[in-house]
């Protein structure tokens, strides 16, 4: 058993530096200053939402949409390069329509990662679909196509990669086993922000695209979102489940408006949906952060892959990996402990890190996403699952186990990386891991 790293001292250990916990000199100096999430030109645009005689996208009702959703969704097409864009009120939303617009109904089972936030599964439960769960990569964290694979089965209909913490996934495997079994391949995308795969912006190899601007992205407009596809059958739908299923682009809709001047019954009741509008102020906050991606996007690769090479080789230490051919936007630095080479707890290692000077935490979730009392109850409709009740799905979530996933969760240690950032900072924060992991290496 493990016990406390203070009453394991190796005789060695005198000779190494003096940890900051206790007492010696931290490794990290300088914390690097926040910058201000918005600038001034972010407070202009604000304003000018603000002079518009509406903050909701379509005008009451008329068909010419308000200036600033309007220029958000053209900056999205540039830097996207997709056909079908629209924004939404988040990007829980924005996964729900892309759900729905991908036709994913009763019993239809989805394959994405136990490791995301719940809005990834909540669009599929709700259109009474079921998460299927496949394991991920040791040190992509991303999902592993071998165990996509081994997930397919008859009623499969979709896969959802997660680009996680910024990392892109391996999309062309994914995208050729989707091909193959002929299934939609949705991009969750929201915190990939400037994430590159093989050149390509996150988002463009799949069918569909799901985007966050929730606090704490890279580009935050407190909550907001985007979805967006270039596929024919997909794309043309996606607008309608954000507004209630209204077809108020469609040039036939536009016409009847314009002769009857109100909602006329040929475009409503096609399609059942709920309102995920965006507002102009969103909008208005999203315009000018668009154009600082590419920006900042270039600056956090390099930073995050040069504390790669300063942690890697260490004693305990497992460093993310990113592909030399993509781009990573580091929406977070994660990396693992491993744990029959220090002798300490993960607890103990992150305070000590702490102590140091570098920001950093553990428990990046409490678990897997199965492993929720509503998973292992199948409780997720006021206690029952009428999918499950009727017998149009064997899903039993108290059976899974995704072993890789529940290695990450146990001995990860993140933090965030930021454009405040700079390289003495990162080679700071590397000699502090590089203190810290080699006091706790096991002799």
């Amino acid at each position: 058993m493990r016990g406390s790293a203070r009453a394991q001292e190796s005789p060695s250990s005198t000779a190494l530096p003096k940890l900051a916990r206790d007492g010696g000199p931290k490794a990290v100096r300088n914390q690097p200053k926040a910058k201000p999430k918005w600038g001034e030109r972010d407070r202009r645009q604000v304003m000018e939402a603000l002079a518009q005689p509406s903050l909701q996208f379509w005008l009451g009702g008329r068909t010419v949409p308000n200036v600033q959703t309007a220029l958000l969704i053209d900056r999205f097409k540039q830097y996207s390069s997709l056909k079908y864009v629209a924004t939404c009120s988040s990007g829980t939303a924005a996964l729900h329509v892309a759900v729905a617009a991908a036709g994913i109904g009763v019993g239809d089972e989805v394959i994405t990662t136990p490791i995301q936030d719940m809005g990834g599964v909540s669009c599929i439960l709700f259109q009474q679909g079921v998460p299927v769960f496949a394991d991920l990569e040791a040190t992509t964290y991303n999902l592993d196509v071998r165990s996509v694979k081994q997930c397919i089965t008859a009623r499969t209909k979709a896969i959802i990669v997660v680009h996680m913490a910024g990392n892109p996934c391996d999309l062309a495997p994914l995208k050729a086993l989707a091909d193959k079994h002929r299934l939609i391949l949705i991009e969750d995308c929201a915190i990939a922000w400037g994430t590159k795969y093989r050149g390509s912006v996150a988002g463009c190899w799949g069918h569909v695209a799901c985007f966050s601007m929730a606090n704490g992205k890279q580009i935050d407009t407190g909550e907001g979102g985007v979805v967006a596809s270039s596929d024919p059958q997909i794309g043309p739908e996606l607008r309608k489940f954000t507004d209630k299923g209204y077809e108020r682009d469609n040039p036939a809709s536009i016409k009847e408006i314009s002769r009857r001047g109100s909602l006329a019954h040929d475009w409503m009741g096609k399609v059942m949906a709920t309102n995920y509008r965006m507002t102009e102020l969103q909008a208005a906050l999203a315009v000018g952060q668009i154009e600082r991606i590419e920006e900042v996007a270039a600056k956090l690769d390099p930073l995050g892959r040069m504390l790669i090479e300063e942690i890697s080789g260490l004693p305990g230490i497992q460093p993310p990996s990113v592909r030399q051919s993509d781009r990573c936007s580091f929406s977070l630095f994660y990396f693992r402990l491993r744990m029959d080479e220090i002798r300490c707890s993960r607890q103990e290692f992150v305070e000590t890190l702490r102590a140091e000077g570098v920001p950093c935490a553990g428990d990046w979730m409490p678990m897997p996403l199965y492993k929720l009392r509503y998973f292992q109850t199948h409780s997720f409709f006021a206690g029952r699952w009428p999918v499950k009740e009727l017998g149009l799905t064997k899903m039993d979530y108290t059976r899974v186990k995704c072993p890789e996933a529940e290695a990450i969760l146990d001995t990860g240690v993140f933090f965030k990386l930021t454009e405040s950032m700079d390289a003495p900072f990162i080679h700071e924060v590397g000699a502090a891991i590089r203190k810290v992991a080699t006091h706790f290496r096991i002799a």
